[in-house]
């Protein structure tokens, strides 16, 4: 079951690269199913992997291509000849894969996952400043260019399996002076033939591919397919930054992850090092898919601006559950959350001079989400070392967490849209209502209830006098709370309630 959770993960991210920036959809699923999955680690694991991804290439790329092409971004008069020699020499790089066998196949995929993330994160635009006109025709000098990348990606297409749209991409663009996103509809063309032809080549020498791996091929294609439309039809919605930033960050990350994977022999000798890596990265396989739905929904569905602010709370809050649960001790968790935080807060800082950043988190003011998240993850950090460390209570940390995260996002979208009775107590904000305060306090309430019947065996009176005197206590934190400190002390506050209701009430 967990194997074809798998499956479906490495699918939707192989074909949301198709439909983003005409990446093959191996470069995202062979080093899921080499490394991740025990069924694929055979002598030809690689090797039906790489077909699985060719295969489930085809129709992501079909479909891809037709949402280019409703959107005239397409210029088949400048990559004609790349066509043509790609498509020549996938068969040749098929039979010589065969032959490599997993050594070559896994490692090179698993690095060229992460170069191609960092590539983008670099540079997010990918084209050059003199962009050439669409449908213009080919010089000389462009005509050599793509005679001889042709000749080469074609062979690698078909040898690794991967790498072949991104060549492209930076081909189009760089050399050949394509536009983004003519680029990605003409590369992402050109893989629906060279995917046909690799994935055949690859299951008449391996027959096994079909008959032995056809659960696992039908749910592929399915996924990608469906991922590779979704997201086409984002990418021809923003501009080829978002594009760029977006699929960088997720290749990069995943890219790191699985490389970590597959030396863990290595890093399982460094004490703490092997267990705080393996829940980094699954939280990052948490974190990162949620994320990206999100984004994908926002710009789809045109969800409203503060509902999606607190959407993405969730997925940041939530995260100390999923690492508590994953990881195989306090030091791991905390040191988790923390690595998190060292990560997130730099990439933000980079990618504040963006000119869609605002727009994409929804700041109130500048500085606001980088500083929010640092303070969140590093707080998250403390509240687990606290409680699970030194009490041996991890479900405190998360209850607490939970409760204040739930509750402010309640806070919020219920003052803002029906708060009129201002707050008049010591201390308090008075821009803050009755209104989002109560709705704070019942749902926290709510939440920590369903927390402590999950994690306690106190008595059902016990539990519910622990939330709802820590309900009440984090909402009016909430209310002295200013200038977005409420991230640190609503949570440190109900954990220090908590704590005490645990000894006091036995919970």
């Amino acid at each position: 079951m967990l194997e074809y959770l798998l499956f479906i993960l490495a699918a939707a991210l192989a074909g949301v690269g198709t439909g983003l920036v005409g990446l093959s959809a191996a470069t995202a699923m062979v080093p899921i199913l080499i490394v991740l999955c025990p069924s694929f680690s055979g002598e030809t694991g690689a090797y039906q992997a790489t077909a699985i991804a060719l295969a489930s290439d085809i129709l992501g790329s079909a479909v891809t291509t037709a949402t280019y092409i409703k959107h005239r971004n397409i210029d088949l008069r400048r990559g004609w000849i790349m066509l043509v020699c790609i498509v020549s020499m996938c068969t040749l790089g098929s039979l010589a894969a065969w032959r490599a066998g997993n050594v070559v196949l896994g490692g090179f995929t698993l690095f060229l996952t992460f170069c191609i993330g960092i590539r983008f994160l670099v540079k997010p635009d990918t084209q050059r400043a003199d962009t050439a006109a669409r449908g213009g025709k080919l010089d000389g000098k462009g005509v050599a260019i793509s005679l001889f990348f042709g000749l080469t990606i074609g062979f690698g297409t078909g040898f690794v399996g991967t790498g072949g749209g991104m060549m492209m991409l930076v081909v189009f663009t760089v050399f050949l002076g394509m536009d983004l996103k003519s680029a990605v509809g003409t590369s992402t063309f050109i893989m629906t033939f060279t995917a046909l032809i690799a994935s055949v080549s690859h299951i008449l020498i391996h027959p096994a591919i079909v008959l032995e791996r056809w659960p696992v091929l039908a749910l592929c294609i399915t996924v990608a397919t469906a991922a590779s439309l979704i997201s086409a039809r984002f990418a021809n919605r923003v501009d080829s930054r978002t594009v760029g930033l977006v699929t960088g960050v997720i290749l990069t990350v995943m890219g790191a992850v699985l490389i970590g994977l597959n030396y863990w022999e290595q890093l399982r000798r460094v004490p703490y090092l092997a267990s705080t890596l393996l829940c980094f990265g699954k939280l990052l396989l948490f974190i990162l898919p949620a994320a990206a739905v999100l984004i994908v929904l926002n710009y789809t569905l045109k969800i409203p601006r503060p509902v999606f602010r607190k959407l993405l709370h969730l997925v940041a809050f939530s995260s100390t559950a999923v690492a508590v649960y994953v990881a195989d001790n306090w030091q791991a968790a905390s040191l988790t959350l923390a690595l998190f935080a060292a990560v997130v807060y730099p990439a933000l800082c980079l990618a504040q001079s963006w000119r869609g950043y605002d727009q994409l988190f929804v700041q109130k003011k500048p500085g606001e989400i980088k500083r929010s998240l640092l303070l969140l993850f590093l707080s998250e950090a403390a509240l687990v070392a606290v409680c699970w460390g030194l009490f041996g209570l991890p479900y405190i940390a998360v209850t607490a967490i939970l409760m204040w995260g739930t509750g402010d996002g309640a806070a919020a979208l219920v003052g803002q849209r029906y708060g009129k009775h201002h707050v008049c107590l010591p201390l308090a904000d008075p821009k803050k209502t009755w209104e989002g305060s109560g709705a704070m306090a019942a749902v926290s309430a709510a939440v920590g209830t369903v927390c402590l019947t999950l994690t306690s065996a106190a008595p059902w009176y016990a539990r519910l006098s622990a939330v709802l005197v820590t309900a009440l206590f984090g909402a009016y934190t909430e209310l002295i709370s200013r200038g977005g400190d409420d991230t640190v002390t609503v949570p440190v506050v109900n954990a220090a309630v908590l704590l005490a209701c645990h000894f006091l009430l036995r919970i």
